[in-house]
């Protein structure tokens, strides 16, 4: 619980943090308006400016011309004809059919002896599709059979050519005017005109216009248009003075940075806008979290730094680009923050480097939800990074959500390229492998030399057959034993209450280890029969044999590279508490005048807990050695047991710098009285072996003997 002195000491601490947050503010406002590259001063012109002086190419440039490109392929669309279909063969037998019933119906008539000649005119009128001259009319009347034979067949002849032909709506007239041309000589003149009238009327389109095949034939066209390179050589005139400005010319100022957008301040002031108000949001976070935030100084460096360098790196390599933005491991900061710090932080920085990221990017709307949700996805795919297959699950899950957000944003809103669509997709897969690649890594080297505590690590240093807990075990069995019940006692207690219960139980094992520099001086470690009580020690050497493991500890952690994280623990656990034993034995050598013994010599070197995880170490060692040697029996024994460790480290101040709460104590509480309501259960007490002075034919039972019943608290 945090004392007002210390409440005073953290608010001055708070100024590094602050003047660190601003200082990464400031670089990531550069990040995002610095064009980051050397270009001459630039002028604000648009499409229809005058050129106010002569504009020259400052290099040799040579670039694909967006604009010159589009005017080709306009221009070869432009090129192409409307597009028809080849003449319908259906519609050429219907014509045949019609012009077969047209033939029959002439033929009865001119066969019809009953009927009078002009009756037969009228007739003749009456026949659909048929529309004869009275003068044809007179030269068909007047006919032979033969020759009426041969008109019929070559109205057939005549009109199967001319439907042979493709025949569109246009030219169905001037298909008909040449019907003549069509008629075979051997037919007197009459005859021919005959033919024709009967024919004409038949004569239609067979050959219609097709949009489809017009604008396949046009994007035909315009795909084989190469696209168009545009060169300048340094020094050649691109515009000169008083030209009026073309969406040519201003793309090739454009490609040689003589020019810049209007009102460039309106992009100042939304880029400060996004980057004051994530500013505004981090310092809330550490504010609200304090307890789950990282207060380390130099945690907040490496964030700041790791911060930095992704930021700059993407807004660098990202900017009019198509395939690079989705290809940058955006998600490796975040995988690696997570992996460092914890998953909230990577959930909270990693949203932060996703927003800055793709700020002001042509595809941002794109890029947002790609960044984000792939950092996102593969922060909770990794965990707790305990594992190296976690770091392979988080490259799929960022895989995956990856190829999700560019299907979900390119399929519904743009023109399908499949081949784009895939080239997209192999980008989001390569930024997972990318980002997994340079998150496994890049945890372990930062951990390594600037001292971090990763999960990994946490598991690897734990292992039994790890040099320092085998050194440990062989050397002091006994304090080996008593850390791992401690490290039960502390990994409960820690997940009553939200702390980091893989560092707790880790910082456990090794927060006695400097006992096995000298084991047989403490008592867990010496033979039943040869206890050595240190009473014939004078106390202050006992005392000072005692407190000596601390430092040992620290010599050993140094020697065998733990984590720095673990110094704590093993400089922690006791705090600047007395060795209370010794010290009475002091005070009884000079019958109890306190003013003759320095308690400074009693007293371990600290510093006393600074977190959650170190308190619980010390609160658990405390219980589990009063608990070893006083053996509570029931619920309301190791309730006492509890709370007198716990409230004499109140009273000595040990807790003042930890932020645990009443709350807090009380949920350790009942999870350490838990833990030992386990331990301390009640066993089969097994009776001599008696068979031998019994008769044969009896077998004596085992009793069970049990203490006092445990007693559950009201």
């Amino acid at each position: 619980m945090a004392s007002p002195r210390s409440s005073r000491f953290f608010s001055r601490r708070t100024l590094l943090p602050t003047l660190l947050l601003a200082c990464i503010s400031i670089l990531a406002y550069i990040a995002i308006v610095q064009p980051w590259s050397l270009r001459q001063i630039s002028l604000q012109l648009s499409v229809g400016d005058v050129a106010p002086q002569d504009l020259r190419a400052p290099r040799n440039i040579q670039y694909t011309s967006e604009v010159l490109t589009e005017a080709a392929r306009v221009e070869a669309e432009r090129a192409v004809v409307p597009v028809y279909i080849p003449p319908d063969t259906a519609i050429a037998r219907a014509q045949s059919e019609a012009l077969n019933s047209i033939l029959v119906s002439i033929s009865d008539i001119r066969t019809n002896q009953d009927t009078a000649p002009i009756q037969k005119k009228s007739e003749l009128n009456t026949i659909p599709n048929l529309n004869l001259q009275p003068g044809s009319q007179d030269v068909l009347l007047a006919l032979t059979d033969t020759r009426w034979e041969l008109v019929q067949t070559e109205a057939f002849k005549v009109l199967e050519q001319a439907l042979q032909n493709p025949i569109r709506t246009e030219n169905v007239d001037s298909i008909r005017q040449n019907l003549p041309s069509l008629v075979s000589l051997t037919l007197i003149e009459n005859e021919a005109a005959l033919v024709v009238e009967i024919t004409a009327p038949l004569v239609v389109a067979n050959s219609f216009y097709s949009p489809e095949m017009t604008d396949a034939a046009r994007q035909t066209a315009r795909e084989a248009v190469e696209p168009v390179t545009q060169s300048y050589i340094a020094g050649q005139t691109v515009v000169t003075r008083g030209q009026v400005i073309t969406t040519a010319d201003l793309e090739a100022l454009t490609a040689l940075g003589l020019v810049q957008p209007k009102n460039l301040s309106f992009n100042y002031l939304g880029a400060a806008a996004l980057v004051m108000i994530s500013a505004i949001f981090t310092a809330l976070y550490f504010f609200r979290r304090k307890p789950v935030a990282i207060s380390d100084l130099r945690s907040l460096i490496l964030l700041a730094l790791l911060f930095a360098v992704f930021l700059v790196g993407a807004r660098i390599s990202n900017p009019n680009r198509t395939i690079v933005p989705y290809l940058f491991p955006v998600p490796a900061f975040a995988l690696l923050v997570s992996a460092l710090f914890g998953m909230e932080r990577g959930l909270v920085f990693g949203l932060l480097m996703s927003i800055l990221a793709a700020y002001g990017m042509p595809d941002a709307l794109g890029l947002l939800p790609y960044y984000t949700l792939s950092s996102l996805f593969g922060v909770l795919a990794l965990g707790q990074a305990r594992r190296v297959g976690q770091f392979l699950y988080a490259a799929v899950a960022i895989a995956v959500a990856g190829m999700a957000i560019v299907a979900a944003y390119r399929l519904p809103f743009t023109d399908i390229d499949w081949i784009g669509l895939a080239t997209l997709m192999g980008a989001a897969v390569f930024a997972g492998i990318a980002s997994s690649s340079i998150a496994l890594p890049m945890q372990y080297l930062l951990a390594q030399f600037l001292g971090l505590t990763t999960a990994l690590q946490l598991l690897e240093i734990s292992r039994p057959d790890s040099p320092l807990l085998n050194f440990f075990l062989q050397r002091a069995p006994g304090t080996y034993q008593h850390s791992l019940q401690v490290a039960n006692l502390a990994e409960q207690a820690a997940e009553s209450i939200h702390a980091d219960t893989l560092l707790v139980r880790v910082g456990a094992l090794f927060h006695d280890v400097g006992k096995s520099t000298n084991p047989l001086f403490f008592i867990e470690n010496q033979p039943p029969s040869q206890i050595d009580s240190h009473d014939d020690l004078d106390p202050r050497i006992s005392s000072e044999a005692i407190i000596r493991h601390v430092s040992d500890g620290l010599e050993l952690a140094h020697k065998y590279r733990l984590p720095r994280r673990l110094y704590d623990f093993i400089a922690e656990h006791h705090g600047t508490l007395v060795t209370r034993y010794q010290y009475n034995r002091a005070l009884q050598g000079v019958q109890g005048d306190a003013s003759q013994v320095d308690e400074r010599q009693f007293r371990y070197p600290g510093p006393s807990p600074r977190s959650k995880e170190t308190a619980i170490l010390m609160l658990a060692d405390g219980v589990e050695a009063r608990a070893r040697a006083e053996r509570p029996h029931d619920d309301d024994e190791m309730h006492i047991l509890v709370g007198n460790v716990i409230e004499r480290c109140q009273k000595d101040g040990q807790l003042d710098n930890t932020p645990l709460s009443q709350r807090d104590l009380a949920c350790i509480t009942e999870s350490f009285i838990s833990t030992l309501r386990v331990t301390y259960h009640p066993r089969l007490e097994y009776p001599k072996d008696q068979l031998a002075l019994q008769p044969s034919n009896t077998v004596e039972v085992p009793t069970i003997s049990r203490p006092s019943p445990l007693k559950k608290r009201k």
